[in-house]
């Protein structure tokens, strides 16, 4: 195994630093000069060599490392042309840097280190400020109005909410007006029986089951309207043997209906009924047609068979 190039130059100049250390004791002179001529020794000289290397160590170490100015650049070029690496750096060097191809230098790395002495140091450009005021132009006028946009699409219609807390009893209202309720009703009946004359005569009624407020006169036989709105009426006769019974429901002056029966060999009860629309002051009454065909209706002081009865449905203020 071949020693280091570097060692090996240390070796090779025994007297060099023998003149440079001055007085050296003969031991390590004698050792250095054998060490370089690199002579076969025995066991004695073995261990004078061992000896003297022991005494150079701790006695002349000192002075080794003073190298006179003269030989200092001499060493100092040897040892840089191929340093001294230890196992793990040279390791690396065979994985991370890969050997120059034939006619190719290595190039020198560029990289420096911060702690390193004579590092450049790069001054800091300073990076141009633009005052953007300066670019910035007027505001414009405000555009026109686009055109609205097409309707999106009717959603889904989402889920029910919770229903929300009960809310607070409210206050009690002002108090309302009077219920006004419309009353109107009669119901009247005769006892005697009547025959027709040469004139038209009013059907008298001398018994009253319901006369509400009045409203019906007993002695004129009419009902007048003080409740505008609309009445029910009903008339009920019992008919005469062998003679007509031919009476008028009356309005006013105005025949309104009917109520008619042949002659014939029995009597019969017989009836009308109708609804009228009256106004306040209208008169509803009962007339026996005149004596032109024999007329009557029947009746006795015992029983009622003549009977003239009405009511209000509906007042007129009412909707």
């Amino acid at each position: 195994m071949e020693p280091h190039p570097g060692a090996r130059g240390r070796l090779e100049r025994p007297e060099a630093l023998a003149r440079s250390v001055g007085s050296w004791s003969p031991v390590c002179t004698l050792a250095l000069q054998k060490a370089g001529t690199g002579g076969t020794m025995g066991s004695r000289g073995l261990r004078l060599v061992l000896a003297g290397g022991l005494l150079l160590a701790f006695a002349c170490g000192p002075v080794l490392g003073r190298v006179p100015r003269g030989l200092q650049e001499p060493l100092e070029q040897e040892w840089t042309k191929e340093p001294l690496l230890d196992y793990d750096e040279r390791d690396g060097e065979k994985h991370e840097k890969p050997s120059p191809r034939r006619g190719e230098e290595a190039t020198a790395s560029p990289c420096f280190r911060c702690c390193d002495p004579g590092t450049p140091v790069y001054q800091a450009v300073p990076v141009p400020q633009i005052n953007i005021t300066i670019l910035k132009g007027e505001k414009g006028d405000r555009g026109d109005r686009g055109l609205q946009g097409k309707y999106g699409k009717t959603g889904s219609a989402g889920a029910r909410g919770h229903v929300g807390p009960k809310g607070q009893k409210g206050s009690m209202g002002a108090p309302g007006d009077r219920c006004k309720n419309h009353y109107a009703a009669f119901s009247v009946g005769r006892k005697k029986p009547l025959h027709s004359n040469d004139y038209y005569q009013t059907l008298i009624f001398d018994t009253e089951f319901v006369n509400l407020y009045g409203h019906f006169n007993m002695f004129t036989g009419r009902f007048y309207c003080y409740v505008p709105g609309i009445y029910f009426f009903s008339l009920n006769v019992h008919t005469w043997n062998q003679k007509e019974t031919y009476l008028h429901i009356m309005k006013n002056a105005e025949e309104v209906v009917i109520l008619y029966a042949q002659v014939s060999d029995r009597s019969i009860m017989q009836s009308q009924s109708l609804m009228l629309e009256l106004r306040d002051q209208d008169e509803v009454w009962v007339r026996l047609f005149k004596g032109e065909r024999e007329n009557a209706i029947f009746s006795d002081e015992f029983d009622t068979y003549i009977t003239f009865s009405g009511y209000l449905v509906k007042h007129a203020a009412e909707p």
